[in-house]
């Protein structure tokens, strides 16, 4: 019995150990190769730490740091879709779904439009824009959205269907405010917010890293916690309270936990579709669902899908790429439609 066991669980774990060298194989393909012409023996002097002042920048300043925001973007946006399918019991929950992307978006178009008359005299310096702001005011309007949703539904009954519709409603009031202020204020600034939109991962530095990097911490430390908690989130209040368990207040602290890694992600990259609602899916449809191996999947499917999306955007797009969510959203149609075939 103690030999199925193990051969079980080690049939179970197999996913992962297949997935990880993969996202290693993804890294260091991320990492030589690029727009810029370096040859594997540049990029290798340069690691190895050597290399001209160029090759350098390109790779220390421009590549690692892109790749490593992808990274954790990655699964921000994979956690966050696994924890709102869950404990909502909706298979279409994602942030963008929850109105989390769209309290964002809504953020920094109002802050890209309007931040220059509170810092310039001249609205027309466009280059005087703090852009470096744009994750932390991501962030809040993320967060301000996901604060709304949540009161909205606790104010009648805290259940996934209420707190979806919620989301769904919240979020497409926000759009259309957002879609507004871009059609009406027209300006120099459009071209800023429009790439902003598209989701990208153009330009990000070690800044976005050190920004992200603690919530990706803290939300993984604390899951291992909850990992009782999810599990009976998945089930109807009546049935979690019959086993003595605080329903609305874990409901709320894994809502929260949720909504900072997607809120935090969008700051960033800007929305990113897919990735929240795909990559959940696809680790169940790999392990089955046992939690504790659906989470390490997600994480990794997180990381390698943004990876493997960006460096297409990169080598298709040549000198003007594809941003990652143009990618995101042409590849993950077919892959939504095939795990649906699968999925009863």
């Amino acid at each position: 019995m103690t030999g199925l066991t193990v051969a079980a669980r080690q049939s179970l774990d197999r996913p992962i150990w297949i997935i990880l060298p993969l996202a290693l194989i993804l890294i260091v393909l991320a990492v030589f190769l690029g727009v810029a012409d370096l040859s594997p023996a540049m990029v290798l002097d340069v690691l190895t730490g050597h290399g001209s002042e160029n090759a350098r920048l390109i790779i220390t300043d421009i590549r690692i740091p892109r790749i490593a925001t992808g990274i954790l973007a990655g699964i921000h946006f994979a956690v966050a879709g696994l924890l709102l399918q869950t404990i909502t019991r909706n298979p279409l929950a994602d942030p963008s779904i929850m109105g989390i992307s769209q309290g964002a978006t809504l953020a920094v178009t109002i802050f890209l439009f309007f931040a220059v008359y509170w810092f310039d005299s001249d609205p027309h310096k466009v280059y005087q824009l703090p852009v470096a702001w744009l994750p932390a005011v991501g962030l809040f309007g993320g967060l301000a959205a996901g604060a709304v949703i949540f009161l909205l539904a606790r104010r009648h009954d805290l259940g996934p269907l209420r707190i979806t519709l919620c989301g769904i409603a919240v979020g497409a009031v926000l759009h259309a405010l957002a879609m507004g202020l871009i059609a009406g204020w027209g300006s120099a600034r459009i071209e800023i917010v429009l790439q902003w939109l598209s989701g990208s991962l153009y330009a990000r530095s070690w800044e976005h890293v050190l920004f992200l990097l603690p919530f990706t911490v803290a939300g993984l430390l604390v899951l291992p916690f909850l990992r009782r908690s999810i599990d009976l989130l998945r089930f109807e209040a009546p049935v979690a309270l019959s086993f003595g368990f605080p329903y609305r207040a874990q409901f709320t602290v894994v809502l929260m936990i949720a909504c900072g890694l997607a809120a935090s992600a969008v700051g960033v990259t800007g929305p990113i579709i897919f990735i929240g609602l795909i990559v959940p899916h696809l680790a169940r449809f790999i392990a089955g669902s046992r939690f504790n191996l659906v989470l390490p999947l997600t994480l990794l499917l997180g990381a390698v899908i943004v990876t493997a999306g960006d460096l297409i955007g990169r080598l298709a797009g040549g000198a003007e790429e594809i941003p990652i969510g143009v990618v995101s959203a042409i590849g993950g149609a077919p892959i939504l439609l095939a795990l649906l075939r699968r999925i009863r």
